[in-house]
């Protein structure tokens, strides 16, 4: 009997995930909303596509596949997006299917519990407290100076973050937060640069990471402006030695079983150590899943989809054969609709986006001196040719 996986996505992704996983027998049903009915999803891979309206609140998704699971007997249920993984969670719990739980999930979705778990592990984070109680909060304001960012516990990347300068403006947010106010917390600024691991794991070992550092902090670009851009750290150096080990102690200290990994680490500008800003069990956006298959060979999307199938079918995972290259993205809101990519003809080119109003590329070669030498002249030419900014936005975005 073949195997039935419910994958559900708020945003359109995960091409590569339905296409292995259905290469390799099972019948995939996607759980998506309706104002992404029409995307271009790889139907073929696909036995059905379904849709709640628009924004669901999870009672309702989780009476519609409740009515689902009359007639399909889903035997694993797959979050394709990271805000759809403590829907999942949820889901799995109510319908008693295997894989992760409710409170495991919000270690990779809420910043709070994310924080809380790592540092009882012993993991560094940046100094943080719950917006919540008063006093609490007088008291962090009190033994940690300013300035401070205030972050959303289940947001993704820099979406919804302000930087708080000082106690007044602190109480100003948080009384317009109102009774939402719990919903945030309060960590110590810390200027650095910002990295990210981007790992597969198996049977709570993770089997590979690959570690990236971005040219700017995420947070600098969306409320400042410029080219998002991240490449692969210089192979066996001090940095990359350090983030692997650290990304390794964030997964298993954290419970991730099995399935892939987006983590940040920033390090500090002053101390010169990694501390954690937030990990997830998901594959990153801004075309990091092309970044990680140029330096690598890795198609973290198609190699998710193979954990899962052999985990339901009782073989052992075995990575494909790795690549140790490099590589680097560049990514940017576009004035133009269909931006034009031709004029960056560059051998090193292997990828080129496709999103309306949007440019990116991804590069690749041996040399990381060549792949920081095409991020930087890139960088200046998007600048000219296509970049565009909009407001940072308190919405999540694709």
């Amino acid at each position: 009997m073949a195997t039935n996986l419910l994958l559900i996505s708020g945003y359109f992704k995960g091409e590569r995930f339905m296409q292995q996983a259905h290469a390799r027998g099972a019948h995939c049903y996607l759980l998506t909303q309706e104002r992404l009915l029409a995307e271009p999803w790889p139907r073929e891979a696909l036995q059905d596509v379904f849709a709640t309206p628009n924004d669901s609140p999870l009672a309702h998704i989780q009476n519609a596949v409740s009515y689902l699971a009359r007639t399909i007997p889903f035997d694993r249920i797959v979050a394709l997006d990271d805000f759809d993984v403590e829907n999942a969670a949820s889901l799995r719990e109510h319908l008693r299917i295997p894989g992760m739980g409710e409170t495991t999930a919000r270690y990779f979705r809420d910043k709070l519990a994310m924080r809380v778990k790592a540092e009882a592990e012993g993991i560094p984070c940046p100094p943080f407290v719950q917006v919540l109680n008063d006093d609490k909060l007088r008291d962090f304001m009190a033994r940690v100076p300013p300035p401070w960012m205030f972050k959303p516990r289940s947001e993704a990347s820099a979406t919804g973050i302000i930087k708080i300068e000082s106690e007044e403006q602190l109480w100003r947010v948080v009384q317009d937060k109102g009774d939402r106010q719990s919903f945030y917390l309060l960590e110590k600024y810390l200027p650095g640069d910002v990295f990210h691991v981007d790992s597969l794991v198996w049977d709570q070992r993770v089997l590979f990471s690959g570690a990236h550092r971005c040219g700017r902090p995420p947070f600098n670009v969306a409320h400042g402006g410029g080219i998002f851009t991240t490449r692969t750290v210089e192979r066996g150096s001090a940095d990359e030695t350090a983030l692997l080990a650290l990304n390794e102690r964030v997964l298993t200290r954290l419970g991730l079983v099995r399935g892939t990994s987006h983590t940040e680490f920033i390090k500090h500008a002053v101390d010169g150590k990694f501390y954690l800003l937030e990990t997830s069990a998901r594959v990153g956006g801004a075309h990091i899943a092309e970044l990680v298959e140029a330096s690598s060979g890795i198609n973290l999307w198609a190699e998710w989809a193979n954990v899962e199938m052999d985990a339901l079918e009782g073989k052992s995972y075995a990575l494909p054969p790795l690549r140790q290259e490099y590589a680097g993205v560049l990514m940017t809101l576009a004035r133009q609709q269909h931006p034009d990519l031709s004029g960056y003809a560059d051998p090193e080119v292997v990828f080129r986006a496709r999103e309306e109003h949007h440019a990116g590329l991804v590069v690749r070669s041996p040399s990381s001196a060549r792949v920081q030498s095409l991020l930087g002249s890139y960088t200046e030419r998007f600048m000219t040719d296509f970049y565009a900014s909009l407001p940072a936005s308190d919405k999540p975005s694709h």
